[in-house]
């Protein structure tokens, strides 16, 4: 794995934890020389994750749409900034540049995007890691109501345990590194 996808707010959240987080991943990409793949905002956990790996030299590659761009948030200091027309072309360019994609606490967009990418393993468009951070409890009701999709029939449980999930950025791209050697998609 060397470019990590990562989906995030662009608010920060009211507690001061997720903007911790967002710099703790961020140090821990840069530990592994790993390169950033992500919205190219320069606000909210977006600006917070970039602004680390920047200060750190370290590889940012930011892809937004030129509508974004309109509005003043792009992040101008991103090793490489792709500006595109619609959010369906950032998202499929996020998708195919990343080698795995995590997804941190954020709002509808960030859903979208861990939604889509699991949808595109389980079609198999993609065969790559996908994981939440879990941090401060963020995603706990959401797993809660994939198990119950899982219980009614609606997804299916390998599917689901394709989920790498966990609140330490470590364990989780160790996770990462090794998911799909140790449990194949199916």
């Amino acid at each position: 794995m060397k470019n990590v996808t990562v989906y995030c707010g662009s608010n920060k959240g009211k507690d001061p934890i997720y903007v911790k987080a967002a710099q703790s991943l961020a140090r821990e990409l840069i530990k592994r020389n790993l390169s950033l793949v992500y919205g190219a905002g320069n606000i909210g956990l977006m600006g917070v994750i970039a602004d680390e790996m920047l200060s750190a030299d370290m590889p940012v590659y930011g892809i937004i749409p030129q509508k974004l761009v309109n509005i003043e948030v792009a992040h101008n200091g991103c090793t490489e900034l792709t500006v595109v027309e619609t959010m369906r072309d950032r998202k499929w360019l996020m998708a195919e540049r990343g080698d795995g994609f995590i997804a941190m606490p954020g709002g509808i967009g960030t859903l979208e995007e861990l939604f889509e990418i699991m949808t595109l393993n389980q079609l198999t468009y993609i065969h790559k890691p996908l994981a939440l951070y879990n941090v401060n409890g963020y995603y706990d009701k959401l797993l809660e109501f994939l198990e119950q999709a899982c219980e009614e029939g609606f997804l299916r449980k390998n599917q689901l345990d394709t989920l790498i999930v966990d609140d330490h950025p470590e364990t989780l791209l160790d996770s990462m590194n090794t998911f799909f050697t140790t449990r194949p998609l199916s």
